[in-house]
């Protein structure tokens, strides 16, 4: 399957599917995730839960279409350069199938379950398995395989998020509750009583900013995903970035400034493959889109391992990181009807299926029910973290986030925690990442 002729039927048949699958995933992110989001309307009966899922779909839609895209090649940047854009061509089927069959699984059964779980741990988990499936594949080690550099990079935002979103709204609910002696602000909605309009409004307010921010966050994913697919359909088309033109003679000066850099700094075990495509982007041999694609990302993640080696100089470290920002616009894009694509398909996923996870979030996670103090301090404090993270390059997760910000909220109202359903949360998150690794590696390695 790993050889399928690109303009094969089998081929473009795989790749339909392929795409359909990613819009499927990004469909039930939607359901999945922004349940978060409106979690805290609908449970203090702030909108009627028809209204707050269409908004947050509105929301969500319009944080994909205005988020950029370093979130998604962020993402994508994990998998190895040969699997990344193919050699020859070739249509990467296994590894769309294996990401999306693997990722969408996982969330759907955290789902079923009522667990809160993370789109984003499911999707790195899977790129990290494909990168050690590819590692298996070619009977090579995994440091040749496994940027695991960029790994931390992604990582890393998904580790501190958590942490920050707990103690941030904790320590915003002391305060919120130390100025502001609004008796309704803390105690749980009664009934179908409706709150005051100014607590009302807050609330709506911080609706609003996580379901745009987890659209700015989570949508970028499914974008370079999508970016992915419709490469492998029509590489001739979507290869190179059609609204920055590439000019072989520009390639060829950056080509030629990262060669001694690769030559000396690049620790990542690609320094053979990275100077073959330097000499081929240096050369006037015509290549096909494809073929410029791959050999662009061989020189990307060459330069990626010289700017974090040690041993290289600050500027040396420069100068890579520049060289990369040069050759990046070539390859990096997002056309608008991919955006729209994405943001359609979070959105939709937004109007269906919340009940399961809004229901843990209100009563599952404190020994007391969610108070409106306590949803607006957990959401204002979660979409901060969100809209900073996405202007960062560093996908966090939106279920955790908030999760641990209304963790927070619980610690600070002294209304204690309820460890069995955090308990829960707190195994899927650990197991997410080997569950997606093994299951997209073992699904990768077959379909080779």
């Amino acid at each position: 399957m790993l050889h399928l002729a690109p303009a094969s039927t089998g081929s473009l048949i795989a790749l339909v599917f392929c795409f359909v699958l990613v819009c499927v995933f990004e469909f039930a992110n939607g359901f999945h995730d922004t349940a978060n989001a409106v979690a805290t309307v609908i449970y203090t009966n702030s909108l009627k839960p028809r209204i707050a899922v269409v908004w947050s779909g509105l929301m969500n839609f319009l944080g994909v279409l205005l988020g950029g895209i370093a979130v998604a090649y962020g993402l994508v940047e994990i998998l190895p350069p040969d699997v990344l854009s193919p050699p020859n061509g070739f249509p990467a089927v296994p590894m769309l199938v294996s990401l999306f069959g693997t990722a969408l699984a996982w969330n759907i059964l955290t789902w079923w379950f009522g667990i809160p779980n993370s789109s984003s741990h499911c999707v790195i988990g899977a790129l990290v398995g494909i990168a050690v499936g590819d590692a298996f594949i070619h009977a090579r080690g995994l440091n040749h395989s496994v940027d695991w550099s960029q790994i931390y990079h992604v990582l890393s935002g998904l580790i501190v998020s958590p942490i920050l979103g707990l103690v941030l709204a904790l320590i915003a609910y002391m305060i919120l509750r130390a100025v502001v002696k609004m008796p309704a602000l803390y105690r749980p909605p009664a009934g179908g009583e409706a709150p005051h309009p100014v607590v009302r409004g807050l609330l709506i307010l911080t609706c609003t900013a996580v379901s745009f921010s987890h659209g700015s966050n989570d949508g970028q994913k499914s974008i370079g995903l999508i970016m992915l697919t419709i490469i492998g359909l029509m590489p001739g088309t979507f290869a190179l970035n059609p609204d920055h033109h590439v000019d072989r003679t520009h390639l060829a000066a950056d080509a030629a400034a990262a060669r001694p850099l690769v030559a000396e700094f690049d620790t990542y075990n690609y320094r053979a493959d990275a100077i073959a495509s330097i000499d081929r982007l240096s050369s006037a041999t015509p290549l096909m889109p494809s073929e410029v694609r791959g050999d662009v990302y061989q020189v990307v993640s060459a330069l990626r391992s010289v700017a974090s080696n040690p041993a290289a100089s600050g500027a040396v470290k420069a100068q890579a990181r520049h060289i990369t920002a040069d050759l990046r616009p070539n390859v990096e894009y997002a056309p608008v009807w991919v955006r729209a694509l994405s943001a359609l398909c979070l959105g939709l996923g937004t109007m269906i299926g919340y009940k399961r996870i809004v229901r843990t979030l209100g009563e599952g996670i404190g020994k007391t029910h969610l108070t409106p103090a306590q949803g607006a301090t957990s959401e204002l404090v979660g979409a901060g973290l969100i809209m900073t993270a996405s202007h960062t390059g560093l996908p966090v997760s939106t279920t955790h986030v908030i999760t641990s910000a209304v963790a927070g909220t619980m610690i600070g109202a002294g209304s204690g925690i309820n460890t069995k359903t955090l308990a829960r949360i707190g195994l899927a998150w650990v197991f997410t990442l080997p569950a997606t690794i093994i299951g997209a590696a073992a699904l990768f390695y077959l379909l080779d």
